[in-house]
């Protein structure tokens, strides 16, 4: 069976290859992938594979049914949406549609998702259950796509008993994978501070509350949060990426906003430093006469690979690639909303390697981000084995 499915994964590649480019060249946003899932839609349906589309809005789930269906059932999911980036490549696939880009490759993992299914469905004969695809919309926007379906209860009537998703790596070379067991991935929330003073000429401080200054040292204080209030056991990041003051070069504004992310593995200390920012941000605004509104949108969990699932999909991985090609991953403090699967039912989250062997490391959520298209290959090949390997085995 695994010298069909490596027979099958490079005899489809050619064509995953051009899905995924026609997916790249169309990228839609959180929640506007109608094209996309209209596309999607359309390769189930070549393939002859029942599926039921418009779950949280955009999303898809679909169904291969092997022997004895009514006997267990595992799930295969892939993330649809894209960034609100503009795509500087050179590719001739490059995006069409200005300001969106796939750079995060999830025109990869529906690609895949799409061959692996192609490659299951053509050997439904050689195992016994259901394996669920879901193709999932919003994985890069609040509060998730898995978070809606799961709401609209795409386990109520078939509840899998293991579900499995991969995110390309660029930093992994192509040919490889990698997985981690337990704590993965990081909670992810969503910091929104809007410091208030009273505006005026920059020519008169004495007259002003400067809100620009009081930002500064909120911005500066709050890095305490991380340095010497986090346990050192615990890895926390506390990051800033926007600042917005609508002043000049002479006017003080009134106001400044500010955006940012913490990032955490534990959910006490998570609600700790929740309370910490805004204990922090106001008393600083309020210290220097100004005051400051705190909203922190509370994001994804932190994603857990169940321990059992993982080992026994290294050790299929082993097997199909060679234990040379397999790693061992460390934390990331990136984050993923997969982790609301993982919470409902055993879950195991790896990576494929995308980079090509020699060249320099294009990284996710860069408008530059490229991959090497071989990484197909290995992902519907993984894909379709772990689901395969799983069945038979459970």
């Amino acid at each position: 069976m695994k010298n069909q499915i490596q027979s099958l994964s490079s005899e489809y590649w050619k064509e995953i290859v051009d899905i995924r480019r026609h997916l790249h060249q169309n990228p839609e946003l959180s929640l506007e992938e109608f094209q996309t899932s209209a596309f999607i839609s359309s390769k189930l349906k070549e393939y002859g594979i029942e599926h039921q589309t418009g779950i949280a809005k955009t999303g898809i789930i679909g169904w291969i049914y092997g022997k004895n269906p009514e006997k267990k059932c595992i799930a295969l999911r892939a993330d649809m949406d894209a960034l609100p980036m503009e795509e500087v490549t050179e590719a001739p696939f490059k995006s069409k549609n200005n300001g969106v880009m796939h750079a995060c490759g999830h025109d990869m993992h529906m690609a895949c998702l799409l061959g692996a299914a192609k490659i299951l469905n053509a050997l439904k004969d050689s195992f016994e259950g259901v394996i669920m695809l879901i193709f999932q919309p919003s994985e890069e926007k609040y509060p998730g796509g898995a978070y809606l379906m799961l709401k609209e209860g795409i386990f109520n009537k078939v509840r899998p008993s293991a579900i499995f998703a991969f995110h390309v790596l660029p930093e992994m070379e192509v040919g490889k994978v990698g997985f981690k067991a337990g704590q993965y991935m990081a909670s992810t929330d969503e910091i929104y501070l809007t410091v208030k003073g009273k505006g005026g000429h920059a020519a008169t401080p004495d007259m002003n509350v400067d809100p620009v200054l009081m930002a500064s040292h909120i911005i500066v204080a709050l890095q305490q949060v991380v340095s010497r209030n986090a346990p050192p056991t615990i890895p926390t990041i506390l990051s800033f990426g926007k600042i917005e003051a609508k002043g000049r070069t002479n006017i003080i504004p009134d106001e400044v906003k500010i955006e940012g992310t913490i990032r955490t593995f534990n959910e006490e200390w998570r609600a700790k430093a929740h309370q910490k920012i805004t204990q922090i941000a106001e008393g600083i605004a309020q210290s220097m006469g100004g005051n400051c509104h705190v909203f922190i949108d509370k994001g994804y969990p932190f994603l857990v690979n169940n321990a059992v699932l993982t080992a026994h999909a290294q050790e299929y991985a082993d097997e199909y690639m060679g234990k040379e090609n397999v790693e061992s991953l460390d934390l990331r403090m990136t984050a993923e909303d997969f982790a609301f699967f993982a919470q409902e039912i055993p879950g195991c989250y790896f990576r494929v390697g995308t980079r090509r062997p020699g060249t320099e490391i294009t990284n996710l959520h860069t408008v530059n981000f490229d991959v090497d298209e071989k990484a197909l290959e290995t992902g519907m090949g993984m894909m379709a084995w772990i689901a395969y390997k799983k069945l038979t085995n459970s």
